[in-house]
C-alpha cells in the first residue's frame, strides 16, 4: 500500500515537472519566433520619386555568409553627396524574382575594405538572411554575388519630391 502511494506522489511529481519544462520550452520558442526579423517587401515608400533623371549604382562589394546569421548577407554601395538614395534597394534574380532590402548609412569612411569615391558616401544594403538562404536552395547562390542583380537608386536632393 505504502509503495502504491509513493509511486502516485512521485507520478504526480513528474507531472508537474513535465507541465513546468513545457511551459518554459513553449515560453522560449515563441519569443525566439516572434523576435526574427520580418522580411521585407518591396514598398513605394521605399523608392524616391523625382523630377528629373533617376539614377542607379551597383554594389562596390557584396557579402554573402548567411550561416554566421543575421546581417552577413550585404552589398556596398557608393553614392555621390549631392544626391539621396532611395530607402530600398533591389535583388533581381533569375525567374523575375525581385527581392528588396533595406540600407544603412555608412558614412565616409571605410568599411570592409571599401573607401568611398572622392565626393561620395558608402550605403550598405541588407537582404534577409532567410531570403538569401532560399535563394541559395534553389541553386542560385551564384546570382547573390553578381553585381550586376544588386540594384540601388538615388536622385538629386534638390529634385526629390
Amino acid at each position: 500500500m505504502k509503495l502504491l502511494n509513493v509511486r502516485k506522489r512521485y507520478l504526480g511529481y513528474l507531472l508537474v515537472v513535465m507541465i513546468f519544462f513545457g511551459t518554459i520550452s513553449s515560453v522560449v520558442a515563441y519569443s525566439v519566433i516572434s523576435e526574427r526579423s520580418p522580411v521585407l517587401e518591396c514598398q513605394e515608400w521605399g523608392f524616391y520619386r523625382s523630377k528629373g533623371k533617376r539614377y542607379y549604382t551597383y554594389p562596390e562589394k557584396i557579402v554573402v555568409q548567411p550561416w554566421r546569421g543575421q546581417h552577413h548577407v550585404y552589398a556596398i554601395f557608393n553614392v555621390p553627396s549631392e544626391y539621396i538614395n532611395d530607402k530600398q534597394f533591389t535583388l533581381n534574380i533569375s525567374d523575375n524574382d525581385t527581392f528588396c532590402g533595406i540600407l544603412k548609412y555608412e558614412g565616409t569612411g571605410s568599411i570592409d575594405n571599401v573607401s568611398p569615391k572622392p565626393g561620395h558616401y558608402l550605403m550598405k544594403g541588407f537582404i534577409n538572411t532567410r531570403q538569401a538562404l532560399g535563394i541559395i536552395i534553389q541553386g542560385k547562390g551564384d546570382e547573390l554575388k553578381q553585381a550586376s542583380n544588386w540594384r540601388m537608386g538615388y536622385v538629386k536632393k534638390d529634385e526629390k519630391l
